[in-house]
């Protein structure tokens, strides 16, 4: 897979590296498969659900006399857009905050129901949207509408003429938002098998034993190979092994009794040499 040439530059077979990732494909499917179970489990089971729900609100800008109305120009909607900014930083004040936690009930502090609102304009345009993130579906449903309720006040008492109206009211939305548990399973199933393809890799990159004739002289270019040392066992397919020179098959165990026999006999000669020598 490594060819190192005379001249001192290394190459990396990219085929050569496939192949033996190829080959060892199931311990890559395991390992994934280990890594998106534990993901799954960590989704399902150790991370606390969070659920959301907005309500949608209207920055009004006409001005209304009576029973006359006035038509609706360029610069009063740019100005309405303009006023969203200031509405949202008057529904994150401490006033508007404790207010919603008083009277939703839930008793959350300024700090935490700060961290649970968010707001943003829609489209760039004079609607906005807050939403309430909570670990109850129903808890985020009643302090979104509990905004709904105060902030129109209290823009009022901070902005003069200023007209809001809620456009949608904060539904009841079962479904969590976060986590995802088929997102973490994908997530654990790419960390996993990218884990297991890095350590093959590695370890693959690591291996300096000698594989053969063929592999001195992938590895190793331009430098000859004076000599090898031959297998005295060939196998035969099918469980079965053959000596060189013999054409009749013998079975695994025939061939470790015969390689055991060999080795008894000579343990015999070198003892009997011994002997004799002495």
């Amino acid at each position: 897979m490594i060819k190192r040439a005379a001249d001192g530059t290394t190459e990396i077979d990219l085929s050569a590296l496939f192949k033996v990732l190829w080959n060892r494909i199931w311990a890559i499917v395991i390992v994934a498969v280990i890594g998106g179970a534990a993901a799954f489990c960590y989704a399902k089971f150790a991370i606390t659900p969070q659920y959301q729900s907005s309500v949608m609100m209207y920055v009004n800008n006409r001005g209304v006399s009576g029973t006359t109305t006035y038509q609706i120009s360029t610069t009063e909607l740019s100005a309405a857009k303009s006023l969203v900014n200031t509405y949202l930083v008057v529904l994150n004040s401490r006033t508007c905050l404790n207010e919603v936690s008083e009277k939703s009930g839930v008793g959350y502090s300024y700090n935490k129901l700060s961290s649970m609102v968010s707001a943003s304009s829609v489209n760039d345009t004079e609607i906005f949207r807050i939403t309430v993130t909570s670990t109850s579906a129903e808890e985020a449903q009643l302090i979104a509408n509990t905004i709904a309720e105060v902030l129109p006040d209290k823009i009022s008492d901070v902005v003069e003429g200023s007209n809001v109206k809620v456009v949608d009211y904060a539904p009841l939305l079962p479904n969590k938002t976060y986590p995802s548990n088929t997102r973490f399973t994908v997530i654990g199933l790419l960390i996993g098998a990218l884990l297991a393809v890095a350590v093959i890799v590695v370890l693959q990159f690591m291996d300096d034993l000698i594989h053969g004739e063929e592999y001195l002289t992938n590895t190793f270019e331009g430098i000859p190979v004076l000599a090898s040392i031959p297998d005295l066992m060939e196998h035969g397919g099918k469980g079965y092994y053959k000596k060189y020179g013999y054409g009749n098959p013998v079975s695994y165990g025939q061939a470790a009794a015969r390689a055991e026999e060999y080795a008894r006999k000579a343990d015999e000669e070198y003892m009997n040499d011994k002997g004799g020598a002495v």
